[in-house]
């Protein structure tokens, strides 16, 4: 994922309390909800390049953020700073790189700041061009500097800065005041210093007026070994140059908070002159009043046309027009413009119909485009030009006679600040790289066979999900010329399907499946792939499919299919028609489809098609008037809003319906709201009630009250929408956070009542054993995913000395554990082989050598694949491991007193549908335990080394159950 459009500036804003008395004496910067990255870096000294960083945090929710300028220089060379809003990373990925992705000697592979390189919240390192290494202090021989010496540049509008000071301290010491008592060009000027002894990375700095009797902005904190800073009067970013500043006095900004309220801001002090001078045109006036120092509000008599343009004119301060401001995210906007029509392209062969929703916009007009068939389109290929006609709560309308298929089409809106061109947000069709949507007649979109039917699926606790990647699926021949999964369609929607494909070895076929006959060999019900629809064309160019890799959570068009995945990306239909090939070849073969959505964000929200057609609207904004970034890549949707809200229901009613997609799974869910997600629920109930929903619960730190959250923790508000479990997943291996944190397959104690807590689908079992679902349908139970490492790699990462034997135990009993718990089950692609990234864990644009599925792998690994085939054909033979209803497993599954690292249960044959008892037990322990057997005769059908549904052996009394193992014995 992407991306916020990141100043390029160091900006540290942090608050604290005054302590004591009307001004603070000291404070810590400790407290930061973020880190502060400083990168120090040298160019060569021939250099011709126009180098600037890209920056990620690597996380399993985190991807990278847009590349930002050095802004800064010191006697070591070029310095770049900024605050990631990540609280303690595990690692901090950079290049060094132009925006052509040319990258400097050195950044051909990525640099990483790991953890212990992060100091008190600040990662600060020294880089050099053509030296891959990443310095924690300066290679030419700088030694901590004990005290500050530092010259402040402070500017104000009104130039006076008489009796104006800076209050300053050291991180965590006693704070001084020192006077702006020199001016030069810039400002005025301090000079700070004063003994840092500990060589603390930071000092805060407050500009204020004499005794505390005014205050500028946030409190700043700055590198305590830079020689000059620059402030600037109601900006919290310090900047390490000298800033180009608009000393000219204007109107800084003029935006609507409600229909009948306007805030006009100015970069000087507003008195009664400018307040008789002001006039405002396109709107009758009731009255202007001075709302701040810098700021004015306009009353109007009526509730205003957002779409008219009305200006702020002064005879110095100049004119603005106005814009929609907080108006946009009020609940008085969805209730007067939210449109419950269709949306989008009506296609008849007699004329098409085009509905547009853009209720700010001051005129839309059409634009028909000719489409190439092998190249991307430009302004030359563009046909026709359309005004269209508003319509209803702020639609636009246009009507056009004749057969449009095939055409492509945009839209050019203008607004007050100027017109863009935009994409149709509901476009189900587009050209090469998403540029423009295509009008296609869907009905030539249909493949042989195409129809409806589905594989049965009774209930969610029946599915075992497998999740892949269109292009890591089929790839595999990238490493060698001697390996190759004989699939010939490699990383298209076609390859996915292709039936009686073998593992090549010098070009001979062995007996080793791959692809398609794999999984259904494998016994899994769904095949979840990772996005397919239309990706941003940073990732992958669509004209140059195998350039470059990436997993795809870069939303650009969320309702056509990605066209690097199709054999013709130039051709709109043939994009459609294989992915719905793919879907009906799965369902031919009794597998059912899911597909992977991100509605939570937009690749770059600035240059999305959502802010262009409606700035403002679509997304969260801080207090500040920023893009709130709770998914950590730079943009939050705003689900609770009508339209973004009707968007996302219909968008995943039309996947449904149109390529009979079986589920969704939500990317950083828990960024929606509640209400969203159960009208998701609703709506795809009338269409099929057997589609999956469910997605990733976490709370993320978004501006939505935490009531509203669609996650983990109101999880009970939305029946029927389930969430993946991260409580079992790293109370089996481990934090994924924390690479050699340990877990109970692997070495970690007193886990039993956490994994116990999984097992029974988390739901609330007793005092002891509580999680966060209300039924087990809720829980998507799973130990890997794309993110993060594979279990494999987590296993070399945890225990390095660990024979490969041992290890291999460890991947199948944590493997067993799932297969045998309450709840959905959820596989990894390659699970079954014990998939290895070479301990890649955010591998989203590594190259196909470590994303691809390694079917060599799967032929070495025969018997562990066949292990996993047994584990699924011993659940689907056993419904006891499937209940539905959270009153029938307390009924039903019952644990026994066992010794550390070891969790016995008895699931009862009188569980729904089971008929026979079963007895689990899951050994952690690096030993052999015994394990008293209830009464009778018990069938071992899992024992660690073979599973299934055949009988290994018949025991009674007792079962000694070797280390690492689970032993699954059933009642004769």
């Amino acid at each position: 994922m992407v991306n916020k459009q990141w100043k390029p500036v160091w900006a540290v804003v942090l608050t604290f309390a005054l302590i004591l008395s009307m001004f603070p004496m000291s404070a810590s910067a400790l407290d930061k909800e973020s880190t502060l990255v400083v990168v120090h870096y040298q160019e060569a000294p021939d250099n011709q390049m126009d180098w600037n960083l890209w920056l990620w945090a690597n996380g399993p929710d985190y991807f990278p953020n847009k590349g930002f300028a050095f802004n800064g220089e010191d006697d070591y060379g070029k310095v770049a700073a900024y605050e990631f809003p990540v609280d303690s990373p595990e690692q901090i990925g950079l290049i060094v790189r132009t925006d052509n992705w040319d990258k400097d000697k050195g950044s051909e592979s990525d640099r990483l700041i790991t953890k212990d390189m992060i100091k008190d919240g600040v990662a600060e390192v020294w880089i050099k061009s053509g030296d891959t290494k990443i310095y924690t202090s300066n290679p030419d021989g700088e030694t901590a500097k004990t005290e500050v010496d530092m010259k402040v540049h402070y500017f104000r509008y009104d130039n006076t800065y008489t009796d104006w000071g800076v209050w300053t301290w050291p991180d965590g010491g006693d704070g001084q005041s020192i006077n702006f008592d020199e001016t030069d060009a810039y400002g005025g000027v301090a000079n700070v210093k004063f003994a840092n002894p500990d060589a603390k990375q930071l000092i805060g700095l407050i500009t204020k007026k004499g005794e505390w009797s005014d205050k500028d902005g946030e409190d700043r904190f700055a590198l305590s070994t830079a020689k000059e800073i620059w402030l600037v009067e109601g900006d919290s970013t310090i900047y390490y140059s000298e800033p180009e500043i608009d000393r000219s006095p204007k109107i800084v900004s003029f935006e609507a908070n409600t229909f009948r309220q306007a805030e006009l801001t100015l970069n000087r002090a507003v008195d009664e002159q400018f307040l008789s001078e002001l006039t405002v045109d396109g709107a009758a006036v009731e009255s202007v009043e001075k709302a701040g120092d810098k700021s004015v509000t306009v009353n109007f008599s009526a509730d205003l046309d957002l779409a008219q343009v009305i200006t702020a004119s002064h005879p110095t301060f100049g004119d603005k027009v106005l814009q929609a401001g907080d108006v946009l995210r009020s609940p008085e906007f969805d209730a007067k413009y939210a449109y419950d029509g269709k949306l989008g392209v009506t296609y008849k062969q007699s004329k098409t119909n085009f509905v547009l929703w853009a209720p700010t916009a001051q005129d839309v007009s059409l634009e028909l485009w000719n489409m190439p068939k092998d190249r991307p389109a430009n302004d030359k290929d563009i046909k026709k030009t359309i005004a269209m006609k508003r319509g209803e709560r702020g639609t636009w309308t246009a009507e056009v006679r004749g057969d449009l298929d095939g055409i492509g089409y945009t839209y050019n809106i203008k607004h007050a600040s100027g017109s863009v061109r935009a994409v149709d947000p509901y476009a189900t069709a587009v050209g090469v790289n998403g540029d423009q949507g295509v009008i296609v007649d869907l009905n030539e979109t249909k493949p042989k066979r195409w129809n409806s039917m589905k594989p049965k699926l009774q209930n969610a606790t029946d599915a075992i999900i497998y999740e892949t990647h269109v292009r890591d699926f089929s790839i595999f021949d990238v490493t060698s010329d001697k390996y190759d999964s004989g699939i010939a369609n490699k990383g298209k929607y076609l390859g996915v399907v292709e039936p009686g494909t073998r593992l090549l070895v010098d070009g001979k076929k062995t007996a080793t499946k791959t692809g398609l006959d794999h999984v259904k060999d494998l016994g899994v019900t769904h095949v979840q792939f990772i996005p397919v629809y239309d990706y941003n064309t940073a990732s992958v160019d669509e004209t140059k499919p195998n350039a470059t890799y990436n997993w795809g959570y870069d939303p650009k068009n969320y309702n056509a299919p990605e066209g690097s995945y199709s054999t013709n990306p130039y051709d709109a239909k043939v994009r459609i028609m294989q992915m719905k090939e793919m879907i009906q070849g799965l369902h031919d073969n009794n597998l059912r489809a899911v597909m992977d959505v991100v509605y939570n964000h937009m690749f770059d929200a600035q240059a999305s098609n959502l802010h262009k057609i409606v700035p403002g609207y679509y997304y969260r904004y801080t207090a500040g008037g920023d893009f709130a970034n709770g998914t950590g890549v730079g943009n939050d949707t705003a689900s609770e809003r009508k339209m973004m809200q009707k968007l996302i229901v219909d968008s995943v009613v039309y996947w449904a319906k149109e390529y009979h997609w079986d589920g969704f799974r939500f990317d950083l869910m828990g960024i929606h709201d509640v209400e969203t997600m159960n009208q998701v629920r609703q709506a795809l109930d009338k269409v099929d009630k057997s589609i999956l929903v469910f997605g990733e619960g976490w709370d993320l730190s978004t501006p939505l009250d935490p009531a509203l959250k669609a996650n983990q923790k109101n999880a009970y508000k939305m029946p029927g929408v389930a969430h993946f479990n991260d409580n079992i997943r790293d109370g089996l291996k481990g934090s994924v956070f924390i690479d050699t944190d340990k877990g109970f397959i692997n070495g970690k104690d007193g886990l039993e009542n956490r994994i116990k807590t999984g097992i029974v689908g988390e739901i609330d079992y007793n005092a002891e054993i509580k999680g966060f679902t209300k039924e087990p349908t809720q829980a998507i139970t799973y130990v890997e995913a794309h993110d993060n490492h594979t279990l494999w790699d987590k296993l070399e990462l945890t225990n390095p000395i660990a024979s490969e034997l041992n290890k291999t135990k460890m991947h199948r009993l944590a493997s067993s554990i799932l297969l045998t718990s309450q709840g959905t089950t959820f596989l990894h692609a390659g699970q079954e082989f014990m998939r290895t990234k070479e301990g890649d864990h955010n591998s989203y644009k590594s190259p196909d050598r470590i994303n691809q599925m390694d079917w060599k792998r799967a032929a070495d690994r025969k018997a562990d694949v066949q292990y996993m085939k047994g584990l699924i054909e011993m659940r689907k033979q056993n419904p006891g491991l499937r209940m539905t209803k959270a009153t029938d497993i307390k009924k039903n599954l019952k644990f026994y007193q066992a010794e550390a690292n070891v969790i016995t249960y008895l699931i009862d044959d009188k569980a729904p549908s089971q008929k026979k008892d079963l007895f689990v037990t899951h050994n952690a322990n690096p030993s052999q335990v015994t394990v008293k057997l209830p009464k009778g005769q018990w069938n071992i059908i899992v024992n660690g080394k073979q599973a299934g549904t055949k009988t290994i052996k018949r025991v009674s009394g007792s079962v000694n159950v070797p280390a690492y193992s689970t032993f699954v014995l059933k009642q004769p």
